[in-house]
């Protein structure tokens, strides 16, 4: 292999693909635009969501209103509730979503809460099940009875001296001991290692297929191979373009990454505040990552090439593509599974043993001797990847396939 041959190709094939609208933005628009959206984008869809639906109020049904006057006269008053006539249908209607939950007193209700029996008077509350706006109801109808509970513990306290201390004898704190870094990579542990691979996988594709199956099409594949340079060094030039491109989309996405988690509005405010999370991924972190999707990048550079060079246009090539996508994301998509952890027998496993243990190490955690076994098995895969992305382009039969 002559080093500077395969230099001169590398840069030739380089300029070619900054030319390639495609390739730019597989490689590059993609990644960057991919995090933002998915983040800020989807927070505000569903912060904006979330307040239209708690501005339009639930509209519920009371049946047997008249067994509780005082709690029907507080859910009428109460924001957020609007209270329709009662009906027969009320089945019909929260199944049809004209109604979003009912609420049934049984007989003698308000009676019954002012003594103390072992059996409690029970309401039931009627909604459809997944559906949001039944369940915002529900929330709302659970609110306004915690409320009445309340009052009602108080009047029963007061009346026997009490206070309401007497029901909690004792308070408990919940204090987090996990340092920053594990906790933020405790929650996108799982997510982050799927979309780097994801993307990783679609920078190789556009080029792999162009300069493969793409010079196939437009008839350059012989001028090409009848150039003073030999069919190793072109490989490898080619190859190291692909490869480039998987990487730089992973860097890429990296960045990317990182700067759209530490903006302050990166999700809607609602759910901000309900749901805190620090962002805080070490570099060491994210470096370890890095490094693993290095031999992940070679082989899916090498299989992609191989995919191009066996298949006679770039459409018969993206349709062999497509299910390699499917065969990539699944293993991928394993460490958003809870309790899915790495052991030795899942290191040799090719996607899935990076994806467990980029998890790993974002959360802080360096299982050193399974992060050897990951290495070592992913890069024995990228070298017969790229072994028989090698032999195919010495193949005449696979070159001039017809």
């Amino acid at each position: 292999m002559n080093l500077t041959r395969v230099g001169i190709i590398y840069r030739k094939e380089l300029i070619d693909a900054l030319r390639d609208r495609r390739t730019i933005i597989s490689t590059i628009v993609l990644p960057i635009l991919m995090f933002p959206l998915l983040t800020l984008g989807f927070g505000f869809v569903a912060g904006k969501s979330l307040q239209k639906v708690e501005r339009e109020g639930s509209t519920i049904m009371l049946l047997g209103e008249t067994n509780a006057p005082a709690l029907a006269k507080t859910m009428r008053e109460t924001d957020g509730i609007r209270v329709v006539a009662p009906s027969e249908d009320y089945v019909v209607l929260i199944s049809e979503k004209k109604l979003r939950a009912a609420v049934e007193f049984p007989p003698n209700f308000e009676q019954e809460t002012r003594m103390t029996s072992d059996k409690p008077p029970q309401v039931k509350i009627y909604n459809f099940e997944g559906e949001t706006r039944s369940q915002v109801a529900v929330r709302n109808v659970q609110k306004v009875f915690d409320d009445y509970r309340k009052q009602l513990v108080a009047a029963r306290l007061a009346e026997s001296g009490l206070t309401k201390d007497v029901l909690k004898p004792f308070a408990t704190k919940q204090e987090n001991v996990a340092a920053p870094e594990k906790v933020s990579g405790n929650v996108i542990g799982g997510l982050f290692p799927y979309l780097i691979i994801f993307l990783c996988f679609m920078g190789s594709l556009a080029p792999a297929i162009d300069l493969t199956a793409g010079e196939k099409e437009r008839g350059t594949i012989e001028t090409i191979l009848a150039s003073p340079v030999s069919r190793l060094d072109l490989v490898v030039g080619k190859f190291l373009i692909v490869f480039t491109a998987s990487i730089v989309t992973a860097v890429v996405s990296l960045a990317s990454f990182a700067l759209t988690f530490s903006l302050p509005f990166v999700v809607a405010r609602e759910f901000a505040q309900r749901n805190p999370v620090p962002f805080d991924i070490s570099v060491k972190g994210v470096a370890s990552v890095l490094l693993m999707m290095l031999p992940l990048a070679v082989m899916f550079a090498a299989v992609l090439m191989a995919i191009g060079l066996f298949s006679k246009t770039t459409k018969e090539a993206h349709s062999y593509a497509s299910p390699l996508m499917l065969l990539v994301l699944m293993p991928a998509m394993a460490a958003m599974v809870p309790g899915f952890d790495l052991n030795a027998a899942l290191a040799f496993i090719p996607v899935l043993n990076v994806s467990l243990v980029s998890k790993e190490v974002l959360t802080g955690n360096y299982p050193w001797l399974l992060i050897l076994l990951v290495f070592a098995s992913s890069w024995g895969y990228a070298a017969g990847a790229l072994s028989l992305a090698v032999s195919a382009f010495k193949r005449e039969s696979v070159l001039f396939r017809t």
